[in-house]
C-alpha cells in the first residue's frame, strides 16, 4: 500500500510544481525578469510544502506501524500468554508476524496462534487503508494550505527559501547516517557486554580454541564451549594479506598503464570490462574458488611433495584478490587522472623520463586517493564471506601456511546467527563480540589511513 500512496504524493508535488510555477508567473505578467528568483523555485517551494508533511507522515507511520500492531496483540492474548517471560512473548509476537505474512513459525501454530495471526492481518490491512486515506488528505489539506497562503509574488524570495528547506533536510539526513552508526555500535557493545558477562574476556581476546558449540544440557558432553578468538582474526588477517598481495600490484599497475600509457581507445574499452569484475556475485566467485582454483592449488602442491588440503587460504584469498581487483584499479585511476596537468610537464621541462615522472611526481601526488582506493579494497575484503565459507572452509586453524583451512570472522559470525537463535547464550552471543571486535579492527585501518592521507595531502595540496 506505501508504493501507490507514493506514487500519489509524486503525482500531487509535480502538480503543486506546475501551479507554483505558473502562479509566479502570473503574478509578472509571464515577465521572469521581474521575479526575485527563478521561476522554477517558487515551484520547488509550493511542491516542498506539498508533499514533506505527507512525506513525514509515511515515515512516522511506517516506523511505529508494526510496534503498535504488536501492543495491541500482546494485550488482547489471553492471560497465559501475557505472562510469558520477555524472552518467550516476543517469540509469540514473531510467530504471530510470520504466520500472518506466510511465513513458517518456530513451532506447530497453536490455536492462540492462528487467532492472533488473523487479528494481525485484519488489523494491518485496515491501517493501511487508512494510512493511504490519512496520508492522502495530509496531502491535499497541505497543497491546499500551500497554494491559498502562498505568499508568491515579485518579492518573495523564494530561492532563500528553497535553499533553506533543502539545508535542513541534508542536516536531517546526515543526523540520521549518525544516529544509524551510533546505534549500530550500542548494540554490538550491549550485546558483547552480555556475552563478556559469560565468557571472561582475556579468553576471547587470546584463548587460541574456538569452538562455540554448547549442549542444550548441563549434563550433557561439551556443556560449555570455547570461545577463543584468536584463530579467527588470525584467519581474517591471513586471508586479507593473500588478497591483497594479488589485489593492489596488479590493480595499480593497471591504473599506471589505463592513466599514462594506454590509447584513449583502449582505455574505453578496456577500464568498463575491468570493472565488471565488481559486478560479478560473489557466489560465482566461491563457485570458481571451489570448483577451479582449490583444485589447481591442491594438485601443484602434490605434484612438488606438499600437503594441500582441498580448502585452502590460498585459493579464497587468490579468488578473493582478483574480486577486489577493480576496486583498487579504478579509483586509482580516477585519481592518478586528477593529478594536474602541470606536474607532469614541470617534470618533464626538468629533464625527467615519462617513468621517472610517474614514480616521483604522479604516484607521490596521488598517495591520498590511492591509500583510500586501497583501503576500500581492504574493507571489502575483510567483510567477505561467501568465497571463504565456499573456498577456505569452517576449520578456526590457527596456522601460518597458507595451504591449510582457515576460516575469518564473518563467516563465523554468519554460521553462529543461522537459523532461529535464542540470544541468552553465548555461542549467540558470540557473534556481536566478534562484531565489536571487527568493528574496531576496521577503525583502527582508517585512522591509520587517514593519517597517510593528511600527511601526505599537507605536502602536495
Amino acid at each position: 500500500m506505501i508504493a501507490p500512496v507514493l506514487l500519489a504524493l509524486s503525482l500531487l508535488a509535480a502538480l503543486a510544481f506546475v501551479v507554483g510555477r505558473r502562479s509566479a508567473l502570473a503574478a509578472v505578467g509571464g515577465d521572469a525578469r521581474r521575479l526575485h528568483s527563478r521561476p522554477g523555485y517558487y515551484g520547488a517551494y509550493v511542491a516542498l510544502w506539498c508533499g514533506l508533511p505527507s512525506l513525514l507522515v509515511l515515515g512516522v507511520w511506517t516506523l511505529g506501524e508494526t510496534s503498535v500492531l504488536e501492543a495491541i496483540i500482546v494485550r488482547e492474548a489471553p492471560v497465559h500468554i501475557q505472562e510469558l517471560p520477555p524472552e518467550r512473548l516476543d517469540l509469540f509476537v514473531r510467530d504471530v508476524a510470520h504466520l500472518a505474512g506466510g511465513q513458517p513459525t518456530s513451532a506447530e501454530p497453536s490455536l492462540e496462534l492462528r487467532a492472533a495471526a488473523k487479528r494481525y492481518s485484519r488489523m494491518s490491512e485496515t491501517a493501511s487503508f487508512a494510512f493511504a486515506f490519512v496520508s492522502l488528505l495530509a496531502a491535499l489539506a497541505c497543497g491546499g494550505l500551500a497554494l491559498a497562503r502562498s505568499r508568491i509574488g515579485p518579492g518573495f524570495r523564494a530561492r532563500v527559501r528553497v535553499e533553506r528547506i533543502i539545508t535542513v533536510l541534508l542536516l536531517a539526513s546526515s543526523t540520521v547516517a549518525v544516529l544509524v552508526t551510533v546505534g549500530i555500535v550500542l548494540s554490538l557493545v550491549f550485546e558483547a557486554a552480555r556475552f563478556f558477562a559469560l565468557v571472561p574476556i582475556d579468553e576471547f581476546l587470546f584463548g587460541t580454541q574456538w569452538s562455540p558449540q554448547t549442549a542444550l544440557r548441563i549434563d550433557q558432553v561439551g556443556s560449555s564451549g570455547t570461545f577463543g578468538a584468536v584463530p579467527l582474526f588470525w584467519g581474517t588477517l591471513l586471508i586479507t594479506l593473500i588478497a591483497m598481495t594479488v589485489a593492489v600490484p596488479v590493480g595499480l599497475m593497471s591504473a599506471v598503464y589505463l592513466s599514462e600509457y594506454a590509447t584513449v581507445r583502449f582505455r574505453t574499452w578496456t577500464k568498463p570490462l575491468l570493472e565488471i569484475l565488481a559486478g560479478v556475485p560473489t557466489v560465482v566467485y566461491g563457485f570458481f574458488a571451489a570448483l577451479t582454483i582449490g583444485p589447481a592449488v591442491r594438485v601443484f602442491g602434490e605434484s612438488l611433495g606438499m600437503t594441500v588440503a582441498s580448502e585452502s587460504a590460498l585459493a579464497a584469498g587468490s579468488v578473493m584478490g582478483v574480486m577486489i581487483i577493480p576496486f583498487v584499479s579504478s579509483l586509482s585511476d580516477d585519481v592518478i587522472n586528477a593529478v594536474p596537468l602541470s606536474l607532469r610537464e614541470g617534470s618533464y621541462g626538468l629533464g625527467a623520463t615519462r617513468s621517472e615522472t610517474i614514480r616521483q611526481v604522479v604516484l607521490p601526488a596521488a598517495l591520498p586517493g590511492i591509500v583510500a582506493a586501497v583501503l576500500l579494497a581492504l574493507s571489502r575484503a575483510i567483510g567477505e564471506t561467501m568465497i571463504v565459507v565456499m573456498a577456505a572452509g569452517l576449520a578456526a586453524n590457527l596456522t601460518a601456511n597458507p595451504l591449510e583451512a582457515v576460516t575469518t570472522v564473518t563467516v563465523q559470525i554468519h554460521t553462529l546467527l543461522v537459523g532461529d537463535q535464542e540470544f541468552d547464550s553465548a555461542k549467540t552471543l558470540a557473534a556481536f563480540a566478534l562484531g565489536l571486535g571487527l568493528f574496531v579492527v576496521t577503525l583502527i585501518l582508517n585512522v591509520f589511513a587517514l593519517i597517510v592521507v593528511r600527511r601526505y595531502r599537507e605536502q602536495y595540496d
